[in-house]
């Protein structure tokens, strides 16, 4: 494998506090590896022997209900750790981590998070901030499926999705990765039928177009207050 080159990690915020030798350091023990849209990086309850870092792409984390229900409960973007099952004092992974998209990450043995925490500025800071504000966003999809009618709980996903990773179109706003109305419906909780008829009604209304895998929002300021109905 070809060697990583330092400006990988540089500027990202759990290295941005080290030097260009110790990210060196760092990326001397990482292994680099590409995953095909639809991959599972890791499963929900397997050992944990790696924790990550997404370099490109977009990941989808789902967590099983006790009824054995999938719910996706957070995206993740390029430049954030994922899979630090250490930073959760566990031995095994909390959730399933699936590539949404073609998808390249770093990964180092769990052996290693000790070393890191230790050693390397803002590494442990930047890290607990990071599981602290997935929790929060965690908590927030659950509250919503609980407590929210459908068409809000769907809003707000969407919503999401495009403050994460939307680009500018020449029709509105585009969600950077691929997104079906199945995906639609773990998020939610709510059922197939369900979103694709809201997805169907807000595309008559303008304020989405959707096809296969492919979702922009035409209408962002309808669909905040959807959200906020």
């Amino acid at each position: 494998m070809p060697k990583l080159d330092e400006s990988l990690l540089t500027g990202l915020p759990p290295f941005s506090l080290l030097d260009r030798a110790q990210i060196r350091e760092i990326l001397d023990q990482a292994v680099s590896r590409r995953y095909d849209e639809g991959t599972a990086i890791f499963r929900e309850g397997h050992d944990a022997e790696r924790f990550y870092l997404l370099l490109d792409g977009y990941l989808r984390v789902i967590r099983s209900t006790p009824g054995g229900d999938q719910i996706i409960v957070l995206h993740i973007s390029p430049g954030q750790l994922f899979g630090i099952a250490p930073a959760l004092q566990r031995d095994t992974y909390p959730a399933t981590a699936i590539a949404a998209a073609e998808s390249i990450a770093l990964s180092w043995p769990v052996r290693v998070w000790d070393d890191f925490i230790a050693r390397y500025p803002g590494f442990a800071t930047e890290s607990y901030k990071t599981l602290g504000q997935r929790l929060g966003q965690i908590q927030e999809t659950l509250t919503e499926m609980a407590t929210q009618a459908v068409e809000k709980r769907v809003a707000c996903a969407l919503l999401r999705m495009v403050h994460q990773s939307g680009r500018k179109s020449d029709k509105g706003i585009e969600i950077a990765f691929p997104v079906t109305r199945q995906n639609i419906s773990d998020m939610t909780g709510t059922t197939l039928h369900t979103v694709s008829r809201l997805l169907s009604a807000w595309q008559k209304d303008g304020i989405v177009e959707s096809t296969r895998k492919h979702i922009v929002v035409t209408d962002p300021h309808a669909l905040v207050v959807l959200s906020e109905a």
